[in-house]
């Protein structure tokens, strides 16, 4: 396994620790992490994440608090909030909130 591969593991690993305050969801199994990227021999995380609306009321929680989490791990982390494309949520998240 390559340090980035184990990296990203970790990113994934941090995210699925993060949880969304008003669904009670990480930010992995609702999909907000939209992509994973490395930088500098892959010593910095360069992840382009979204909310589940443009005015959700915890987006800068969430951010602080995965931040915090891929630091612990040893991870620096440039973290870009993007709306495009908007959050759709799965079929899985949809049974998960009642919504299928």
């Amino acid at each position: 396994m390559t340090t980035q591969e184990k990296t990203k593991e970790d990113v994934i690993e941090a995210a699925k620790a993060c949880i969304d305050p008003e669904l009670g969801i990480d930010i992995w199994t609702l999909g907000l992490i939209y992509d994973i990227t490395f930088q500098n021999d892959g010593t910095n995380a360069l992840i382009k994440m979204t909310f589940t609306s443009p005015m959700c009321p915890y987006g800068p929680q969430m951010v602080d608090d995965f931040k915090k989490r891929l630091s612990d791990k040893g991870i620096s982390s440039t973290v870009d909030i993007v709306f495009s494309p908007p959050w759709q949520p799965s079929e899985e998240v949809k049974e998960i909130l009642g919504l299928a």
